[in-house]
C-alpha cells in the first residue's frame, strides 16, 4: 500500500507544473521544510480520482485562518498544514491527533485572491462572498511560487462566484467528514496585499 502511494505520488509530482509539488509531501513522508509526516494520512489520498495539484504549499503551526487571521485552525504536535491547489479547488489539510481537518474552497466560489509576504510567514488569502480564508505559507516558500499559485486560482475563477448547493457561505468546510456550519465573521484587509485580476497584479495606489 505504501509503495503504491509512493509510486502514484512520483507520477503526480512529475506531471505537476510547479516544483513545489513533491513526492515526499504527497506520499506523506515529510513536509517541504520538515522531516516530520505532515498528516495522519498522505495528502495524495485526499484527492478525488484524476485530480492532481498544480501547486503545493505548507506551513507549521499557523494553520488556516477562517474569517480573520487570528481565528485559525492549527495543526497539533509535529503535524503540519498542507495546501494543495488543484484544477478545481484549494484543499487545505490540517494535521490533527487522529482525523486530519479538511477545509475546501472551490475555485468557482472565490471572489478575490491576494498574497502577502512576511518575515515569519507568507499568506495566500481567498475571499468568498461571505468569508476570507487565510492560508499561511512557510516563509521559505519563494515569492514566485506563491504568486503563481494565486494567479492559477484567479484564472479558474468565475466572474460571479457561485454558492455551493445547500451552503450559502459559498465554500465547503469539512471536519471529520461532515460539513461545518457557517459562521459570520468580520473580515480583515491588508493594505500591502497583492491583488490579482485576470492574472495581473493590481496596484491599489497606496
Amino acid at each position: 500500500m505504501i509503495e503504491d502511494i509512493t509510486r502514484r505520488a512520483e507520477t503526480v509530482a512529475e506531471m505537476a507544473p510547479s516544483s513545489s509539488v513533491t513526492t515526499a509531501v504527497l506520499a506523506g513522508h515529510a513536509s517541504r521544510f520538515s522531516a516530520h509526516p505532515p498528516l495522519n494520512d498522505p495528502p495524495l489520498t485526499y484527492l478525488d480520482g484524476a485530480e492532481a495539484p498544480a501547486y503545493l504549499l505548507t506551513n507549521g503551526k499557523r494553520g488556516i485562518g477562517r474569517g480573520t487571521k487570528r481565528k485559525t485552525e492549527s495543526p497539533v504536535g509535529d503535524r503540519r498544514t498542507v495546501i494543495m491547489v488543484t484544477g478545481r479547488r484549494t484543499l487545505c489539510l490540517i494535521g490533527k491527533d487522529e482525523d486530519d481537518e479538511v477545509i475546501e474552497v472551490p475555485h468557482e466560489s472565490v471572489a478575490d485572491v491576494t498574497t502577502k509576504t512576511g518575515f515569519r510567514a507568507h499568506r495566500l488569502a481567498l475571499r468568498t462572498p461571505r468569508k476570507m480564508y487565510h492560508c499561511w505559507v512557510h516563509r521559505k516558500t519563494d515569492t514566485e511560487t506563491l504568486e503563481a499559485a494565486a494567479e492559477f486560482i484567479e484564472n479558474h475563477q468565475q466572474e460571479t462566484p457561485d454558492a455551493i448547493d445547500g451552503d450559502d457561505t459559498a465554500n465547503r468546510v469539512m471536519y471529520r467528514g461532515r460539513p461545518v456550519a457557517p459562521q459570520d465573521t468580520p473580515e480583515e484587509t491588508d493594505s500591502d496585499q497583492t491583488t490579482y485580476y485576470r492574472g495581473q497584479p493590481i496596484d491599489d495606489g497606496d
